[in-house]
């Protein structure tokens, strides 16, 4: 008889696999074109993507920040965890008259050699790697001394943020190691993450207006459908129909209380470093 241990690397496999599973679920492009196409134009702006620019899209999703970077005249790889956003990508991409690569890869171990891009972006993408020292490391790692860094995530205090907090005490207990994705909003805690590696940090706090929701109900219900995080929440609840009422009705508390003449603002946290260059070793 033979007995199998499981080792933190299988751990991890089956932690990125319920990750890939959790935003294969339900439809984020559809919720990424609705809500989200206008934060694309903002972090390629913000990284001063340049026409023949090398770009990586980190956690690209469908290409929102990819596809505005290609559009600059970058060259540009969108990669994420879980391909099956790409489709939808891949067809926006050729809507708009560009070409970039889609390539499958972890956040926490970017298949890329050090020091390939000239700018590495992430929107509301990195931060939900659940090992934020990891992730943080490999954006820095692939991005050339002298190269750009621009990152936008969600901030704990935030609508999204608090959407998270609102949903929390519903949901399983996250692994051990595992981080909040709103302390990506945290500009302390980006600071730390990215340490002495980055020099000319700039951040700004702003919003993303929404007004698609008519009712605090139709927020709810939109992301029960189509967000991987909130369908994981209640698929957890499956059978305590009790617990998944209290969150509805929480959840719809959170926009009333939120909105302001039926529009919602989104805060984030934009932050943008440039890598600092490497230090010539003595003769």
């Amino acid at each position: 008889m033979t007995s199998t241990t499981s080792t933190p690397a299988d751990a991890d496999r089956a932690l990125k696999a319920r990750h890939r599973a959790m935003w294969a679920s339900g439809d984020y492009p559809s919720l990424a074109t609705d809500l989200l196409l206008d934060l694309g134009p903002i972090v390629v702006t913000a990284a001063g993507v340049r026409p023949g620019d090398r770009v990586l899209d980190v956690a690209a999703g469908t290409g929102n920040v990819a596809i505005a970077a290609a559009e600059a005249g970058a060259a540009v790889v969108a990669s994420d965890l879980t391909p099956e956003l790409f489709e939808a990508g891949r067809a926006r991409a050729a809507e708009r008259g560009v070409e970039l690569e889609w390539r499958e890869a972890d956040a926490e171990a970017l298949p890329f050699s050090d020091g390939e891009f000239d700018v590495v972006v992430s929107c509301i993408g990195v931060m939900f790697a659940p090992h934020h020292q990891r992730a943080a490391d490999e954006l820095v790692r692939v991005c050339r001394a002298g190269g750009r860094i621009a990152l936008l995530s969600w901030t704990p205090e935030g609508f999204i943020g608090q959407m998270f907090a609102t949903m929390k005490p519903y949901a399983p207990p996250p692994p051990p190691g595992a981080q909040p994705p709103p302390l990506w909003g945290s500009e302390q805690h980006v600071r730390e993450l990215l340490g002495d590696r980055v020099t000319d940090v700039v951040v700004e706090r702003r919003t993303l207006p929404v007004d698609l929701f008519a009712t605090p109900e139709a927020f709810r219900d939109y992301f029960k459908a189509r967000y991987g995080p909130t369908i994981a929440v209640y698929k957890a609840l499956a059978d305590e129909p009790d617990r998944a009422a209290a969150l509805d009705a929480d959840l719809a508390d959170l926009v009333r209380r939120s909105a302001r003449d039926g529009a919602l603002e989104w805060e984030y946290l934009l932050l943008t470093a440039v890598r600092r260059p490497e230090v010539p070793s003595p003769r």
